[in-house]
């Protein structure tokens, strides 16, 4: 996405990411995220990429991060696309692998169509508004967090018990 935005001008890239705009650029993200989102319909190769993708996450949260970080200069872009984008999109793979896996063994695999529908739906929709409105996004991370938080502090007193 932020690809595309930089290739319609919606997006300013930082130095050294604008080969993000290319065409062969774009078309291999593309095919990527094209594999990627038909694997999910088949839950052997589903798994598998759950277990491969989650560094795949990381390193994909540290790039568009940083690419979208113009002007800012390396000693704090480098800390917040590591921490920030790396961490976000680690958590945030980590957190889908886990509900597809409970899904899987709830329904035998069944659901796992619709989970994986609606997170692609939502990344599509969270990548746009990310560079549509930054401000909202910013609230919804926010929000997600605070609910991520009360979750977990949830499941430990549950473990406590």
């Amino acid at each position: 996405m932020a690809g595309l935005a930089a290739r319609w001008g919606g997006l300013t890239l930082a130095g050294g990411f604008q080969w993000l705009s290319t065409t062969g650029a774009l078309l291999a993200l593309a095919t990527a995220s094209v594999v990627e989102v038909a694997a999910y319909y088949i839950p052997v190769v589903d798994h598998l990429l759950d277990v491969m993708a989650g560094p795949a996450a990381v390193v994909a949260g540290v790039i568009a991060s940083a690419s979208a970080m113009a002007n800012v200069p390396p000693g704090i872009m480098w800390p917040v696309a590591i921490i920030g984008g790396g961490g976000i999109a680690g958590l945030t793979k980590l957190m889908s692998a886990v509900v597809r896996a409970k899904s899987g063994l709830v329904t035998g695999g069944f659901a796992n169509p619709v989970v994986s529908t609606a997170e692609t739906a939502g990344a599509v929709v969270t990548s746009i508004a990310a560079i549509v409105i930054p401000v909202l996004c910013l609230l919804g991370l926010a929000v997600l967090l605070f609910w991520i938080g009360r979750r977990a502090r949830r499941i430990g007193l549950r473990k406590a018990a």
